[in-house]
């Protein structure tokens, strides 16, 4: 029976770490929890930037777009890992994967365009305090969170519809979680160098410009703030970039230690998926949005008063 794409496959299979069942069984109420907390802390997180109008400002607002996405990221693929904790081996239809896979595509290019711009804001609020208000209207910041979107919305569609029009033969068993760009293409049997330069252009447009953009960014804002004469006034400027620059170290981090790292040669040689591997994609695709929130709001004095005043609002509105 031929797929929708004129492959012989109607379904892939999702390994993930079908061999270690106690270890799955430990994993699933761990990521159930992280997920819960996912929601739970940039829930909050969205809420206090809409209910605050003290946070009405460039740098909330892409915040808040950060927070939306790893919310939309984590229940695109999410679903999906718990239910091969569950089943050990979860059986996808071909559609499905397709659709999982891009939107999960969609979500990380799309972050990863987004924290550049966030560091460009960055840029301009510490480099040229003056001038932003002006540079950084609501009419300039609101459509470049949606030029993220929208290039990250494209650039996945591009990737995954030359996926789905790849010929896939007899192996469909993927040593994954969920339905991973390149472990999905690693089994197409015919020609795969169109996706290969394809993705090659994606990786310098979406990972290698964002991430010269932050590095340049920030040496222009190192610069500047040890210009500063006042220690505090040095401590303040940094603080408010400081959150920021730990969750790009976090997300660039585990990208490149994930996908740069050489294979071992027991994963190598029998195809399976190390348990170390299987462990840093969990990290990277539960983990980092968990942590997001947190290091925001616990770095962030706005978002804590607006967090404690909102609940405060919220007291007083029950009372009455």
């Amino acid at each position: 029976m031929e797929g929708a794409n004129g492959s012989m496959l109607t379904e892939f299979v999702l390994v993930g770490l079908s061999d270690h069942p106690k270890l799955q069984k430990v994993l699933f109420v761990l990521v159930l929890c992280m997920y819960l907390l996912i929601l739970l802390g940039n829930g909050v997180l969205i809420s206090v930037v809409i209910y605050d109008v003290h946070l009405h400002t460039p740098m909330y607002f892409f915040l808040c777009n950060l927070s939306f996405l790893d919310v939309c990221y984590t229940s695109s693929s999410v679903p999906l890992i718990l239910g091969s904790f569950l089943k050990g081996r979860k059986r996808v239809s071909f559609p499905e994967c397709m659709v999982q896979m891009f939107f999960s595509f969609a979500m990380g290019a799309t972050e990863c365009v987004l924290l550049g711009t966030m560091a460009l804001d960055r840029f301009l609020a510490i480099c040229y305090p003056l001038r932003y208000p002006v540079i950084m209207s609501k009419g300039t910041y609101m459509p470049m969170a949606v030029g993220c979107w929208v290039a990250g919305t494209v650039d996945s569609l591009v990737q995954t519809s030359l996926a789905v029009h790849l010929l896939f033969c007899t192996d469909n068993i993927i040593q994954h979680f969920v339905c991973e760009f390149v472990a999905v293409v690693k089994l197409a049997c015919g020609d795969i160098s169109i996706n290969v330069i394809s993705m090659a252009g994606s990786n310098l447009l979406f990972l290698a410009v964002p991430l010269i953009v932050i590095a340049v960014s920030y040496v222009f804002i190192i610069a500047t703030i040890l210009r500063i004469p006042s220690s505090e006034g040095k401590q303040k400027a940094f603080s408010t970039c400081s959150a920021h620059l730990t969750v790009v170290i976090i997300f660039y981090g585990t990208i490149f230690f994930m996908y740069a790292k050489p294979k071992s040669k027991v994963t190598a040689g029998t195809g399976h998926q190390s348990v170390t591997e299987a462990l840093i994609s969990l990290f990277y695709g539960v983990v980092t949005p968990m942590l997001n929130p947190l290091i925001y709001s616990l770095r962030n004095k706005d978002v804590k008063a607006a967090v404690q005043s909102m609940l405060g609002g919220n007291r007083l509105m029950k009372h009455k």
